[in-house]
């Protein structure tokens, strides 16, 4: 929790409680990963409490960071992807060596919403699980609202596919008549 040193800062910590969940619950989401969600909310706060005496005028302070995690949740991709390039080259110097198994048992909407591309994963993420509306979005991701209503078919259209691939039924998978 942050330690607060000056009268401005009460006004964060209120702010704080109420928006902190929110924060976390909609980058979890996006992320799959609980642990890196509020590491990446934790980062967007400090940022926010760094810039409190200008965000807290805000209409919407909660989307300006909001705005920044989603910002960190791009860079934290990155980061990953060179990682996992890293390790790849590492692992295949240590192929016989067993992997220990993920306890988490995901489900297959889960496995689908990962598999979807970030711009995707975001505006479905934020629209149906942080009930924002596609003006709201557009702002926060810096888009126009074209873009967002195009990204959210595009991410139902590629959900749905992949829901119904990872079906057990897949083979009797009525044709699409598009």
């Amino acid at each position: 929790m942050f330690v607060f040193v000056d009268a401005g800062s009460e006004g964060f910590a209120g702010f704080y409680e109420a928006s902190y969940s929110r924060i976390v619950a909609l980058l979890a989401a996006m992320l799959g990963d609980w642990q890196q969600a509020e590491d990446i909310a934790q980062e967007a706060f400090a940022r926010a409490l760094a810039r409190w005496s200008r965000i807290s005028g805000y209409d919407a302070p909660e989307a300006w960071v909001r705005q920044v995690a989603l910002r960190l949740v791009v860079d934290a991709g990155r980061r990953s992807r060179r990682a996992l390039r890293a390790s790849t080259l590492l692992a295949a110097g240590q192929r016989g060596r067993a992997e220990p198994s993920d306890p988490v048992d995901p489900t297959a909407l889960f496995m689908a919403l990962m598999r979807l591309p970030v711009p995707q994963r975001q505006v479905l993420v934020m629209h149906y699980l942080a009930d924002l509306p596609v003006a709201d979005i557009a702002r926060d991701c810096q888009i126009p609202e074209g873009t967002v209503k195009t990204r959210l078919a595009a991410a139902r259209a590629r959900l749905e596919r992949e829901l119904s691939s990872d079906s057990p039924d897949s083979s009797a998978e009525v044709p699409d008549a598009r």
